[in-house]
């Protein structure tokens, strides 16, 4: 099939684009490269060089007509959202659909969307959430996350459109940028292999659900198939707290820097973890990696990097 990635210079898509590559795909990758590297993008992809929001972008659906599109491409930091829902929207969701829009009438199949399990469900009220918990996003990028989710069933509805939004966790792995709107494994990583200190926002006992990006890709190359249609969890179901993602990450570098605590951001999600059941009924997903064994692997390549 012909793949169009968006995004697929990334952390996330440039792993994917490269599982899609070895199963005989033809793969494309749209990127605007804002956060985006050419290195990432694998040999036999095709890199185009685009914003999702170009006016370009209906004459490339239109001559290139992909079957499936795997969108990845946002504005994916929650505090420039808060800061700027505006601009926000514009990418989360008038990106989104300039590209369902005007691939429909040219023989997409399939849309498969990164979404945000630990953002559209907002302060979880049962952990680990599953797919039909209520959803209260608190912040624009998580509104936007749900936004294009309803639009997605709507494209389904009344055009027959599949699809598929992947709710991820706080995935992690190689090639995570430690800038911008990093995960905290990125950032400590960074910190500490560069001899500073990495600051641990109040007790460091909030919890988050940490999958690995090899997981992702997995769940990924699931929803190509028909059994996936709808949302789904992509997490481990199980929580880490801030601390022990430190001291494994201090470990595995064997660094000397001791924990240190700041201040409390307010307002902070405690905790989030998903429920993975659906997907696993759906197509046999199963998370692999543990965080013992994943963290190590990621700072292995952050060594290197």
């Amino acid at each position: 099939m012909k793949i169009l990635i968006t995004g697929g210079a990334g952390f996330i898509g440039s792993h994917i684009a490269q599982a899609y590559l070895n199963l005989g795909h033809e793969v494309h990758v749209l990127d605007n490269m804002y956060s985006g590297k050419k290195e990432n993008v694998p040999a036999g992809a095709r890199l185009i060089e685009m914003d999702i929001l170009d006016p370009a972008v209906p004459e490339l659906l239109k001559t290139e007509r992909y079957a499936i599109i795997n969108h990845h491409a946002a504005q994916m930091d929650v505090r420039k959202s808060v800061a700027d829902p505006l601009f926000d929207a514009r990418v989360n969701i008038l990106g989104s659909i300039n590209l369902i829009e005007h691939a429909i009438p040219h023989g997409l199949q399939k849309f498969i969307f990164a979404s945000s399990g630990g953002t559209v469900y907002g302060e979880q009220t049962h952990f680990p959430s599953t797919e039909n918990d209520a959803t209260h996003p608190i912040s624009p990028y998580g509104v936007a996350k749900l936004t294009f989710e309803n639009y997605l069933f709507y494209y389904h509805t009344s055009f027959g459109l599949s699809y598929a939004a992947l709710r991820y966790a706080n995935v992690y792995g190689p090639r995570q940028n430690p800038h911008g709107e990093a995960g905290v494994v990125a950032i400590f990583a960074r910190k500490l292999l560069l001899g500073e200190e990495a600051i641990i926002n109040g007790a460091g006992l909030q919890t988050r659900d940490y999958v690995f990006v090899g997981d992702v890709v997995q769940a990924n190359i699931g929803a190509l198939g028909d059994e996936l249609l709808g949302a789904y969890n992509v997490g481990t179901g199980i929580e880490t707290s801030v601390n022990t993602i430190y001291d494994l990450v201090q470990k595995a570098l064997n660094s000397p820097q001791p924990r240190k605590h700041g201040p409390a951001k307010t307002g902070e999600q405690q905790r989030s973890v998903l429920s993975w059941d659906k997907l696993n009924n759906a197509c046999g997903w199963t998370p692999q990696t543990t965080i013992e064994t994943g963290i190590p692997l990621t700072m292995e390549w952050f060594q290197k990097a």
